[in-house]
């Protein structure tokens, strides 16, 4: 566990990907900033470490964040804004910025225009600070070239992320504490918030604080599948495999080993129709259609409830905004998953589409699963496990208000001090139709974010 203060340029502070990397040498702009480059490249974790005894030179913070990804990166932001600190930003991974975007789904083609994240970038004076004083080539000048109206990677909003976190910890009055988990945090009339913590197997060390911010995120969600007690259970590949092929690729191979008959197709069943799902699809058939024939055994059940759902825009707003399939997945979907697609197209020679319900899907399962060698489910997102949160030493049950990012105890009272952000916590949003959606997005939870800042109090 180190207690950061970056002691590198944000682009170097942050890795960059071999996309981004690619990007500045065809650019032709790599001159004067290839020793900016072989820095992250060589070694992209040099960050130097201060004792821990050095918070206790801090009496009181006045915001502790939980979460290393793109939400709690805003929330510090705004705290700075806001001038509400000093700030202890504590994340449980290596490097603070990226979250999950960065150690899951770099792979990932984003389902969000380029533009969207230069506005996150550029919705903050702190940000803004960090990105002029940076020495191109860097991620954000790398977005900034790329067309603002098309999609780009996850890999170049997490290379963002992690160039604006270094940047941030770099900032006085910011301490950043890495590999850290947050235990628990209790609030008194005296003290405040008192938040243990530990880190990379340090003892538990506590401090206190004014506000406290729990943008602590989620993971693919699970559910035990109910089949027939005689019906033998499918193996699971977890989502986050399957959105990055190269791990894929390893899992199937694993599966294929696992066939009794390597004459006979190797079937992996997927469940889900969100963007995940069709993205767990069309990785599915690209390895059955490799080139190497390695997979050219392999199969797939598809399992959806419903048909496939896009984001439509509109005059000044996008149906389906949050819950609709975008950009190349969108594509690719409207070009080989449609009813009058699917029968002509190449998938399917490799895919079986299984319609299912709530009512019926417990038979459907029972009837295909046992053909299939693996199972993947792309269902959605779960949030992550919290702290344990107490008011005067007793543990609270607590409930998020999605219109101002305030909590509220069992009894509806609000409990002080206390906000949420991110995916685990989005703001809801309405559309003109009347749907209720759930806002997530980099760029979304920055406009909500700055709209409930100014209320922020202990």
């Amino acid at each position: 566990m180190l207690l950061l203060k970056s002691s590198l340029s944000p682009m170097a502070a942050g890795r960059v990907s071999t996309r981004t990397l690619l990007h500045v040498l065809k650019s032709g702009r790599f001159s004067n900033a290839m020793g900016e480059l072989q820095v992250p490249l060589i070694n992209h974790v040099l960050q130097r470490s201060y004792s821990l005894k050095s918070l206790k030179k801090v009496e009181k913070f006045g915001s502790v964040v939980v979460g290393t990804g793109p939400a709690g990166l805003a929330v510090v932001g705004n705290l700075l804004e806001q001038k509400k600190g000093p700030v202890l930003w504590v994340g449980d991974a290596q490097r603070l910025g990226g979250g999950r975007l960065d150690r899951a789904y770099r792979a990932v083609p984003s389902n969000t225009k380029v533009k969207f994240f230069s506005m996150y970038a550029d919705a903050l004076e702190p940000f803004k600070q960090i990105t002029s004083e940076a020495v191109a080539p860097n991620a954000y000048s790398v977005l900034q070239d790329l067309d603002q109206e098309k999609t780009c990677h996850i890999a170049e909003a997490a290379d963002l992320g992690l160039m604006l976190g270094a940047g941030l910890l770099k900032t006085e009055g910011v301490f950043g504490i890495n590999n850290g988990t947050v235990e628990s945090a209790s609030w008194s009339e005296t003290e405040g918030w008192k938040v243990k913590f530990s880190a990379s197997g340090s003892k538990t060390r506590s401090v206190s604080s004014d506000l406290l911010f729990l943008c602590t995120g989620s993971h693919p969600s699970w559910n035990s599948l109910e089949l027939d007690q005689s019906s033998k259970q499918t193996p699971s590949i977890g989502l986050d495999r399957c959105l990055k092929p190269s791990l894929l690729r390893k899992s199937i191979r694993f599966a294929a080993k696992k066939n009794p008959d390597p004459t006979q197709p190797t079937t992996i069943a997927v469940i889900g129709a969100s963007h995940s799902a069709i993205l767990v699809l069309r990785n599915l058939y690209n390895l059955a259609t490799s080139p190497d024939q390695e997979f050219q055994n392999l199969r797939i059940k598809w399992f959806t409830r419903h048909e496939l759902r896009y984001a439509e825009e509109r005059d000044g707003w996008i149906k389906r905004d949050n819950t609709g399939l975008k950009g190349e997945v969108a594509t690719w979907a409207k070009e080989n998953l449609e009813a009058d697609t699917l029968p002509t197209s190449d998938v399917s020679k490799y895919l079986e589409k299984v319609k299912t319900s709530t009512e019926t899907e417990k038979d459907d399962y029972e009837k295909h699963l046992p053909g299939c060698h693996c199972v993947v489910q792309a269902i959605g997102f779960t949030k992550n496990k919290l702290p344990t949160i107490e008011r005067d030493g007793t543990p609270l049950e607590i409930t998020y208000n999605h219109e101002t990012s305030e909590f509220v105890d069992a009894e509806g009272k609000t409990i002080r001090g206390l906000y949420g952000a991110g995916i685990a916590f989005p703001e809801k949003v309405v559309d003109p139709e009347g749907t209720t959606e759930y806002a997530v997005g980099l760029w979304k939870f920055m406009k909500y974010l700055k709209r409930v800042a100014p209320t922020w109090t202990a």
